[in-house]
C-alpha cells in the first residue's frame, strides 16, 4: 500500500466525517495555544515583511482547519494594537496529501473572510488562504520563503508502512497492527528507525524553506513515561492495541482473515518526548525553545459532541471510537474492505467501553516550539 494514497482524514460533512469528530484535535490545539501565541509574536515583532507566509502542514478539513488562522490573527493584531505598529498582510498556505478534502475548506473561506472583516476591520490584513497539496516529507515551498510553520496532529504518521516480514516471509508482528506488548523488540525499532528519517527529512525540508529565525510550533502525539517498550508490566493498552485486539475478535468470528491480519500495520508511530529532542539537535537546523508533554483523555470534550450524534449523548466507547474512525478507516478499508466497517468499529466501541470502566486512558502530546 502506499501511504500517500490511502492515509487521509474521512472527508465531507457526516456523521462519520473529520470535520464533525475531531474534538480531540481541537483540545490538543488549545492546549498548545499559548506557545502558538508566544511563537507568532516573536515572529511578528521580528520581522519587516509586509506579508508574512504562513504554512499549515497536514491541515486536514473542518473547523479546526480555520481555527488555527483565526488564532494567529488574533494575535497579531492584539499584538499590533499593543505597539501600535501596522499590521502585515497574511498568506496561509494549508497543505496536506491530495487525497484531503480541500473543498470543504474551500466553501467555509466567505464566511470566515466575512467574520474577519467584521471582527477586525476592514484595514487588518489582509488576508490570502491557499491550498498547497504535497507530502510534507519533502519540499514544497521556494527557499527563505516561509515566516512560521505551523503542524498539529499529523507528524506522528510515517511515510510509510515499516516493513515487518523476516527473510523467510514470515510476519514479525503477527497478531498485531502496531507496537504491542507482544510486539519483538524489533518492530519498535524499526518504527523508530522511520521516524528518524520521517522527521529529519520534515525539518531539513523546512529549514531550506524558512527565513532566517523563522519559527514553528508542532503538535503530536507522542509516548508517555509510562509506555516505555519495556512497560510489559503495565495493564494499559494503547487506543492501537485495542483496535489491534477487535481486529483479532473478528478472526475469531471469521470477519477476517488471520493471514491478512498478521501482515497489517500502522503507519503511525508516537515518539517519546526524547526522541523528539535528539532528531532536531542532531538535524542541527533549528533552535528548541519550548518543548513540552501534555495530556488529553480519550474522552475529552464529549460533551461538545452534539453536531455529530444528534440529540442523543453517546456512550464514551462510541465517542472516542468514532473519533478513531475518521482518521483510520480509509487506511482500513483499503487493505480489510469497506463491508466490514460497521461492524468493526461497533466491536470497537464496545472495548473501549469495558476498558474505560477500569481504566484512565490519557493521549500525550509533544509541542515543541523552535526557530531557524
Amino acid at each position: 500500500m502506499e501511504v500517500d494514497q490511502i492515509l487521509c482524514m474521512n472527508g465531507g460533512e457526516g456523521e462519520t466525517s473529520y470535520a464533525n469528530n475531531s474534538l480531540i484535535q481541537k483540545e490538543a490545539m488549545l492546549k498548545a495555544k499559548p506557545i502558538l501565541e508566544e511563537s507568532i509574536a516573536k515572529v511578528y515583532l521580528s520581522s519587516s515583511a509586509e506579508c508574512l507566509n504562513v504554512a499549515d502542514f497536514g491541515c486536514s478539513s473542518g473547523p479546526n482547519t480555520l481555527l488555527l488562522i483565526w488564532e494567529m490573527i488574533d494575535t497579531i493584531h492584539a499584538t499590533s494594537q499593543g505597539f501600535n505598529r501596522k499590521a502585515p498582510m497574511f498568506q496561509v498556505f494549508l497543505n496536506d496529501l491530495p487525497g484531503n478534502d480541500f473543498n470543504t475548506i474551500f466553501r467555509s473561506l466567505p464566511s470566515f473572510y466575512e467574520k474577519l472583516k467584521k471582527d477586525k476591520g476592514s484595514e487588518f490584513g489582509p488576508c490570502f488562504i491557499a491550498g498547497m497539496p504535497g507530502n510534507f516529507y519533502g519540499r514544497l515551498f521556494p527557499n527563505h520563503f516561509l515566516h512560521f510553520v505551523h503542524s498539529s496532529y499529523c507528524l506522528h504518521w510515517r511515510s510509510q508502512i515499516p516493513d515487518l516480514v523476516g527473510e523467510s516471509g514470515v510476519p514479525l508482528n503477527k497478531g498485531n497492527i502496531h507496537i504491542a506488548k507482544t510486539s519483538p523488540h524489533g518492530v519498535r525499532k524499526a518504527y523508530l528507525d522511520l521516524f528518524k528519517r520521517d522527521f529529519t527529512s520534515f525539518l531539513r525540508s523546512r529549514a531550506q524553506e524558512m527565513v532566517p529565525g523563522g519559527h514553528m510550533v508542532l503538535t503530536f502525539q507522542g509516548m508517555g513515561s509510562n509506555r516505555k517498550a519495556d512497560s510489559s508490566s503495565n495493564q494499559s493498552f494503547t487506543i492501537w492495541e485495542l483496535l489491534g485486539i477487535t481486529l483479532n475478535d473478528m478472526v475469531l468470528e471469521g470477519k477476517v482473515e488471520e493471514a491478512k491480519l498478521d501482515r497489517f500495520n500502522l503507519p503511525f508511530y508516537a515518539p517519546t518526548a526524547e526522541e523528539v529532542r535528539d532528531v532536531i539537535q542532531t538535524e542541527g537546523s533549528f533552535n528548541i525553545q519550548r518543548l513540552e508533554t501534555v495530556e488529553v483523555d480519550w474522552d475529552s470534550n464529549m460533551d461538545d459532541s452534539n453536531k455529530s450524534f444528534g440529540s442523543d449523548k453517546p456512550s464514551r466507547g462510541k465517542y472516542v471510537a468514532i473519533g478513531i474512525r475518521v482518521v483510520a478507516e480509509p487506511i482500513l478499508a483499503s487493505y480489510f474492505g469497506e463491508d466490514i466497517m460497521d461492524d468493526l468499529f461497533d466491536m470497537f466501541s464496545n472495548n473501549i467501553e469495558e476498558y474505560l470502566e477500569v481504566e484512565e486512558a490519557k493521549y500525550t502530546n509533544i509541542i515543541v516550539s523552535m526557530n531557524k
